[in-house]
């Protein structure tokens, strides 16, 4: 099968104190597949979000040079790394690009001060023992220099390998789930070290995810890509919180999605009434710009819905929805209720809540979801 590439960043310089780069490709892969993308990486963390084949790592391997465009320019502040009209194309271990692999490519021979000091080969010795030190006492690693890869921690090679991208002062760095296999807490200090040694220097970042709790840790902010193509971007509040199209929404986490009729618009209240279909449920949403009638998508995340087991008043959520208990699964700390209500909605609540409520199959509830819980999404 063939399939096409197009890639397109673009990144504009914005001052001599902000590093940032400006990328546009073209790469044929195949017919079935097109990467068609355009906008801003600007000094701080960029996150590329999206499923499997997407087209994020191919985007980082055209920036870095490990993969050649068939046709475009990519260029940093500094210098032009490749331009098919011109004829340039800068060879990967000169264009200063850090680059950190999931599987971190550190080698076991070699000890950390080893792995570090690799990109350094054209310094001279008291140089490069200088570089070195400097940036392992920034990740808070000196004490390993010793050490070889299969001697330390997980937490600690992924900070060899940061360490190792970073020491040649890259005009950007390219992270592709580095931190994927590290618990949260580890995951946080190394980020916090990131963020401390780019407040220095101010570089574009971009960090390819599968993890909607990454985003709202790293970001800040995202593009997220599909089939090759960007269909959102924006901060993470912006993309994540408040999405615009469903797959975006599946990404994000939200676990119901509803086709919904517009019943009623209140411009007053700021708010409108939608029937979902198939049922005979309505619920009060956001005003968004929809006539009566129209047909929309409406999201709701597992964890914004509440249960109650007898009927709740005085609240000041609008939507209080009767239903029944089909079933309960746990999920490590989580339990996963399906709830009938007209439609099948899926609600998260703690053990603490699952004994409290003596939720079982069967039992009758009532889902209280806020207005604002309620996010609206075209049908296209």
């Amino acid at each position: 099968m063939h399939s096409t590439s197009n890639s397109a960043a673009i990144v504009e310089a914005a001052s001599a104190e902000l590093h940032e780069a400006s990328v546009q490709v073209r790469k044929r892969l195949g017919k079935e597949f097109e990467l068609d993308l355009a906008g801003a990486l600007p000094p701080g963390i960029t996150i590329l979000f999206g499923p499997s084949g997407a087209g994020k790592t191919t985007l980082l391997d055209c920036i870095a040079g490990l993969v050649r465009p068939d046709a475009g320019r990519i260029a940093t502040q500094e210098k032009v790394l490749f331009d098919s009209a011109l004829g340039v194309d800068v060879a990967p271990r000169f264009r200063r690009v850090g680059y950190v692999f999931q599987d971190l490519a550190l080698f076991p021979h070699l000890t950390a001060e080893g792995n570090v000091e690799y990109g350094l080969s054209r310094l001279v010795r008291e140089q490069r023992k200088q570089r070195s030190a400097a940036i392992l006492e920034s990740f808070r690693i000196a004490h390993l220099r010793g050490r070889q890869p299969g001697q330390i921690s997980g937490g600690e090679r992924q900070r060899v390998a940061l360490a190792r991208a970073l020491v040649i002062d890259p005009a950007i760095l390219l992270l592709d789930e580095p931190l994927a296999a590290l618990d949260a807490a580890t995951k946080s200090k190394i980020v916090d070290d990131l963020r401390a040694w780019n407040q220095e220097h101010r570089i574009p970042i971009v960090y390819v995810t599968h993890s909607r709790e990454e985003v709202f840790a790293l970001g800040e902010q995202v593009i997220v890509l599909e089939n090759g193509r960007s269909i959102a971007r924006g901060t993470p509040h912006q993309v994540m919180r408040a999405p615009r199209l469903e797959t975006v929404a599946q990404l994000a986490g939200f676990e119901n999605i509803f086709n919904a009729t517009v019943a009623a618009v209140h411009e007053d209240r700021g708010t409108m009434v939608c029937h979902l279909s198939a049922s005979k449920v309505e619920l009060e949403t956001p005003l968004v710009r929809a006539e009566v009638g129209s047909a929309l998508r409406i999201g709701i995340g597992a964890g914004d819905i509440l249960l109650a087991s007898i009927q709740p008043s005085g609240l000041s959520a609008r939507n209080i929805i009767p239903g029944r208990v089909v079933s309960l699964a746990q999920r490590d700390v989580i339990v996963v209720a399906k709830v009938n209500c007209g439609v099948e909605m899926e609600v998260h609540v703690t053990l603490a809540a699952r004994d409290s409520l003596h939720l079982q199959p069967g039992r009758e509830v009532w889902l209280v979801v806020k207005t604002h819980s309620c996010h609206l999404m075209g049908t296209s």
